[in-house]
């Protein structure tokens, strides 16, 4: 979020808060991305913060409460209040219960494999309309042929994200096999360490595809805990979601804090992984 907004988004989601009878006093900003983070004392509850246009709220609140009653390993919503999205003054705000870190805060593989494949169980069982990984994947092409939103980026670097980019989505997609619901993104900063496991928050990048596209956002261990996994598929999709990740950080609206130092490491892993093993998915 523009630094600018940040004060306005804050002021959004106390008044909000203490509309609703929730004591506030405070807010602590916990993360700041495409969307603000919030834990709001002294009530001890977590406030997500987007301006208004951004209305995947909704389809996060409704997937959060399927998930939660089939007993899928989800960050819950705020009991105290109703569940729904609320807006104020150009942001839409969503309230969630705040989990207080456990210690330490370090996750095995084994235990994020197994918790991730219970997640999949869960959404297995949802029929919901949400994009395929290919629409993603299309965006960060958009994305890399537009040159007024990416100007910083050199024509053999576009040229490289570009071919990496189209080739996999069509090795991938065209390979078939099973698909289902997905989390999108369950990298490690969208799973939280509490008292009562590991749990995955963030649900707005939701899509269908393969399992393997989900576990290319895990630390390389987890796929080797989790069962049943086409190491090939595995190994183009990691490719595949490093392409699109550092895509997102040429963009020059993207608002990671080390969106620049990433985006040209992740350049360097990229050409250092297509140099070892090339485009191609191993059979």
């Amino acid at each position: 979020m523009q630094e600018s907004e940040v004060p306005r988004a804050v002021a959004a989601a106390m008044s909000i808060a203490g509309s609703l009878d929730l004591t506030v006093d405070d807010a602590i900003v916990l993360h700041d991305s495409n969307k603000l983070t919030l834990r709001l004392l002294p009530c001890d509850v977590l406030a997500r913060v987007a301006p208004v246009a951004h209305q995947v709220a909704q389809f996060e609140l409704e997937l959060a409460q399927r998930l939660a009653e089939s007993g899928s390993p989800t960050a819950a919503l705020e009991p105290r209040v109703e569940p729904r999205v609320y807006e104020r003054d150009g942001y839409v705000v969503t309230l969630w219960t705040y989990y207080e870190p456990a210690t330490p805060p370090e996750v095995s593989p084994a235990d994020y494999a197994s918790t991730l494949k219970r997640l999949h169980c869960g959404m297995r069982e949802l029929d919901v309309p949400t994009p395929h990984f290919t629409d993603r994947v299309e965006q960060a092409q958009q994305l890399v042929a537009n040159r007024d939103r990416t100007p910083a980026l050199a024509d053999a670097d576009r040229e490289l994200l570009g071919d990496t980019l189209r080739s996999l989505r069509r090795a991938i997609g065209e390979r078939g096999g099973a698909e289902q619901l997905l989390h999108g993104e369950p990298h490690p900063g969208n799973v939280l360490t509490t008292r009562n496991g590991l749990l995955f928050i963030d649900l707005e990048t939701c899509c269908r595809g393969p399992v393997e596209f989900d576990l290319a956002h895990a630390p390389e261990e987890v796929g080797e805990h989790y069962p049943d996994v086409n190491p090939g598929l595995l190994h183009g999709c990691r490719i595949l979601v490093l392409a699109m990740i550092t895509t997102w950080r040429w963009d020059r609206g993207d608002q990671l804090p080390n969106g620049r130092q990433l985006r040209t490491e992740w350049l360097g892993q990229l050409r250092a992984a297509l140099d070892r093993h090339g485009p191609d998915i191993p059979r």
